[in-house]
């Protein structure tokens, strides 16, 4: 069986991708590097955590004699490289943190790949999942980011994430390693950590809590449903070319404000309330410092070469992710209180 490393798999996405991974490709065996920080939960994955052809390790990317020892123990095809920190607001308060596991991470997990598979490159890939806030921010409204678009990070966490691309490309030209690397927008959907917009008002909405909107609302994002960015995922990892970038997109704008009120009147639809009733929680707070204007993707290339697109519209793609939630308050409530996180430490620690 090919041995494929999926890092940051307990994660919101990376818990996506090694679900398909492993359901779709039963003769890959996955293994799911984590390490169960805050946002690493492996409930994300009880569905799948008895089959044959998976298994977890616990490990910090930081930590570069332990990726050596993996990987000299796992003969690893290829590596999906999704663990980060990616909340913006967390790289403002401790920018360092995102340096660490971002840019000092990803070179240790190029580096272990470079000397295991330094006499055989042409059979391994080294596949880097990075976001489209490295490119900055966008005002025409016609403009769109592509994969030629100049860099421009605004935030700690979006130099973190430029700086490991970086990287990426410099092993790329100077050692020939394989890789391919794609910058995502927004994704939203089932297991999301109820700290970014989405899962955080259905949350507050739940409890009548504040519906706290950065400004005036007026922040526009494209929002792709994380099971199409899996799905892209695993069509670049096995088509894509080398040394290639692709844009994912969900060809899906939305400004804050109102992405927030169509949430309410989900909202209030499922919860037999007052049409209404939700949208008076919202609390315009302050702007969050350096806070980009406009994100949007150009996704053409991977549609043209590799054929992907969207599969859902926005609002059935919200109305699955609020059903998603409502039948698994269980798994919010352990998230919120963190009653998962020291279960699973008690588990796996000392192993």
């Amino acid at each position: 069986m090919k041995k494929i490393l999926i890092t940051g798999g307990a994660g919101f996405i990376g818990s996506h991708v090694v679900r398909r991974f492993v359901n779709q490709y039963p003769d890959y065996h996955i293994y799911n590097l984590d390490a169960l920080t805050y946002a690493g939960n492996l409930e994300n994955l009880l569905d799948i955590e008895h089959l044959p052809n998976y298994t977890f390790v616990k490990g910090d990317i930081t930590d570069a004699a332990f990726l050596d020892g993996l990987f000299s123990e796992h003969d690893f095809f290829g590596v999906v490289h999704l663990a980060a920190e990616s909340h913006v607001d967390r790289s403002i308060t401790d920018p360092l943190a995102f340096v660490m596991t971002n840019v000092i991470g990803t070179v240790n997990l190029l580096n272990s790949a470079r000397i295991a598979w330094k006499n055989d490159m042409a059979n391994h890939l080294f596949y880097h999942v990075s976001t489209d806030e490295v490119y900055g921010e966008l005002h025409n409204p016609e403009d769109f980011f592509l994969e030629t678009t100049k860099y421009d990070p605004r935030s700690p966490y979006s130099a973190s994430k430029a700086s490991s691309d970086h990287f990426v490309r410099a092993y790329h030209n100077t050692y020939k390693l394989p890789v391919v690397i794609s910058n995502c927008s927004n994704n939203y959907g089932p297991n999301h950590f109820p700290e970014k917009l989405i899962p955080l008002m259905i949350h507050n909405i739940m409890q009548n809590k504040p519906l706290p909107v950065y400004g005036k609302g007026e922040n526009v994002r494209d929002w792709l449903f994380v099971e199409d960015h899996a799905r892209a995922i695993d069509v670049i990892f096995h088509k894509g070319t080398l040394g290639e970038t692709y844009n994912i997109g969900g060809h899906n704008e939305w400004k804050n404000l109102d992405l927030v009120l169509l949430l309410c009147r989900i909202m209030d639809q499922k919860l037999g309330r007052e049409v209404g009733t939700s949208e008076g929680l919202i609390v315009y707070v302050t702007d969050r410092a350096g806070h980009d204007l406009r994100y949007a993707i150009d996704a053409t290339k991977l549609k043209t070469e590799l054929g992907w697109e969207p599969s859902l519209q926005f609002e059935e793609g919200l109305q699955k992710t609020v059903d998603w939630y409502f039948d698994n308050q269980a798994w919010l409530d352990n998230v919120t209180s963190g009653n998962y996180k020291k279960y699973y430490e008690d588990m796996y620690d000392g192993r």
